[in-house]
């Protein structure tokens, strides 16, 4: 089905028609349109347009009022001020599009007339290494991207950027050449099991890699032999790269169990770490070299930059080279730019990472512009993203000052959010089955849109108190917003007389008409947010439509006290809606929603 034009959209075009009558001029020229507070929609646009042509502005839109014709769409627009358009929409023009939207299983969303290919770089965990609470807002926040893209056409590249490269590799698998069997895992009666939690998984990398660092740390002979194990595995020995491999594996268990308790699909085709670019390393500082963009420093080969300086006042380079010939981070990047334009035929990346690390960001992309990787066609942008606080304002920690493991978090979320779900369990008829699940659900979902509310540049407080309750601005709301409607569903289907049917012939009541005009702006919102890579904006949009809901339903009965047919009809037809554009928009955020809560 074709996408269907917003209100706003049609209003506008009718405003817009009617300046170019009066202002030949101005043909093309935007309205301005905006919701107001005052009518519907306002149009600012006029004052500007009558300033550029020397008219005046309230006579320009007098008589551009008299030149819309009101009944279909428009049902009253005036003059307001010293040339503002306020314009009311009939209520036909309200139940006639959202019917229309209906009809649609996108909800009659457009897809962008300019998709292309975005790559987003997100959850980048370490190999060998516990996932923390400061890798949960790059997985939620670029999850979320990556669907909202999707819906709106475009072609997304997830890639999963972890850290599977560097000099730790050595002592590692040395340890585990010298003690081949840390890593088997054992069932209970001692033989090796193939089979093995993630749990377990991070247990014996763990145990493995404190008895590696103590043993380099005190054992002279076995440092020499583990930096020597790092010059084979850089040089691609066999032995090395299964030993290598093996961590690889290992840690994939662990990531793959923590993803799975975040309600996040990730697949090994999207995992290429540091390892993934070895191969373009040298051909990407011959290139920058040779193309003058970088430079050797002190046998560091480096790109300097005017407008970056120490504290010394001197340039502050981007090392793509050591001195000593290893490759850092920024080669490691740089390659993955030219991979992702390149062979992947990206015309956007986006690089879904820590406000810290924003400099190093700025040095790389400029980099790759000034090497023509980067340019107008093709642009690279990160999504920054604050830091997690505790209740306290300062960076989230265990009371022993220890950074707090992710897989703790959530399950601390699961617990809260299921003893909430026990608590309304008997009065909506749940299962012991169902409560497990729906506490799943909803701990995740607290935890996601706590994240995901918040603008990502911003850091937030972790308080699950406030993020599994059932008031203000949490996922529990909307999901219990959602789980009501469909109960008001099922309670109207049981009494058999009545059905979600649009009456477009109908007065809406105020709140209807604040129901309806939210619903209509779906898919505006859905572009907004996808454009301005803010979810938080989408967040927002579900908080107000759950709000305006309930405002709804304690205004306008739907079943008790009972009204006339058609009116009870239109209104199921706005509550049906209410909860298709509650799940779409939850499922863009990566958060279910249940249907009994």
């Amino acid at each position: 089905m074709a996408s269907v034009p917003s209100l706003a959209s049609s209003v506008n075009q009718r405003v817009a028609d009617a300046l170019a009558s009066a202002l030949p001029e101005a043909g093309g020229a935007d309205p301005l349109l905006r919701r107001s507070d005052r009518a519907d929609f306002q149009a600012n646009g006029i004052l500007a347009l009558a300033k550029k042509a020397k008219a005046n502005p309230r006579e320009l839109a007098t008589t551009v009022v008299g030149s819309i014709p009101t009944g279909d769409l428009i049902a009253d627009i005036e003059v307001s001020g010293p040339g503002f358009l306020n314009i009311t929409v009939s209520d036909r023009a309200i139940i006639e599009t959202l019917a229309a939207r209906a009809g649609d299983d996108r909800l009659g969303v457009p897809y962008a007339a300019n998709a292309g290919t975005t790559v987003i770089d997100y959850a980048q965990p370490n190999v060998a290494k516990e996932m923390h609470v400061g890798h949960l807002r790059s997985a939620v926040i670029g999850a979320a991207m990556v669907e909202i893209l999707e819906f709106t056409g475009e072609k997304v590249v997830r890639r999963h950027h972890i850290g599977d490269w560097g000099t730790q590799f050595g002592m590692l698998i040395q340890y585990l050449i010298e003690h081949p069997h840390e890593l088997d895992h054992k069932s209970a009666d001692g033989a090796v099991d193939a089979e093995v939690s993630g749990e377990e998984a991070m247990s014996n990398l763990n145990r493995l890699y404190k008895a590696s660092r103590v043993l380099f740390d005190s054992d002279e002979e076995f440092k020499t032999r583990a930096r020597a194990r790092v010059v084979d595995l850089q040089a691609g020995d066999e032995q090395t790269l299964a030993m290598w491999q093996r961590f690889v594996d290992e840690s994939k268990i662990y990531f793959y169990s923590v993803f799975d308790k975040l309600d996040m699909d990730i697949q090994d085709p999207d995992v290429v770490g540091e390892s993934g670019y070895n191969d373009m390393l040298v051909e990407t500082c011959k290139l920058l070299e040779d193309s003058g963009v970088a430079v050797r420093s002190n046998g560091a080969l480096c790109v300097f930059f005017d407008e970056y300086k120490g504290q010394d006042g001197n340039p502050t380079p981007l090392i793509v080279q050591k001195s000593d010939g290893g490759f850092g981070y920024a080669a490691t990047d740089l390659s993955a730019i030219r991979d992702r334009v390149g062979n992947l035929k990206a015309d956007t990346l986006i690089y879904v990472v820590d406000a810290r690390q924003s400099l190093h960001f700025k040095m790389v992309f400029e980099t790759a512009r000034r090497a023509g990787w980067l340019n107008d066609e093709v642009k690279a942008v990160q999504l920054a993203f604050g830091t997690v606080l505790g209740k306290d304002g300062k960076p989230f920690k265990t009371r022993e000052g220890e950074t707090v493991r992710l897989v703790d978090l959530l399950d601390e979320a699961v617990e809260r959010a299921t003893a909430v779900v026990r608590e309304k369990a008997e009065k909506v008829g749940l299962s012991e089955a169902e409560i497990v699940e729906n506490g799943q659900y909803v701990g995740i979902g607290a935890v996601k849109y706590a994240d995901l509310s918040t603008s990502a540049a911003r850091d937030y407080k972790f308080d699950l108190d406030q993020m599994v309750s059932l008031n203000g601005d949490t996922s529990v709301y909307l999901q219990y917003a959602y789980a009501r409607i469909k109960s008001i569903l099922r309670k109207a289907a049981e009494a058999g007389d009545r059905t979600p049917v649009a009456h477009p012939e109908l007065e809406l009541a105020p709140a209807e008409r604040a129901l309806g005009l939210h619903l209509d702006q779906f898919g505006e919102l859905i572009a907004e947010a996808a454009a301005e890579h803010a979810p938080h904006k989408l967040a927002a949009y579900l908080y107000q439509l759950s709000s305006l809901f309930t405002t709804f339903y304690d205004q306008c009965p739907v079943i008790k006290p009972e009204p006339e047919l058609v009116v009870g009809e239109n209104r199921l037809f706005l509550c049906d809606l209410t909860a298709r554009t509650l799940s779409k928009g939850m499922s863009l955020l990566g958060i279910r929603t249940p249907e009994k809560l």
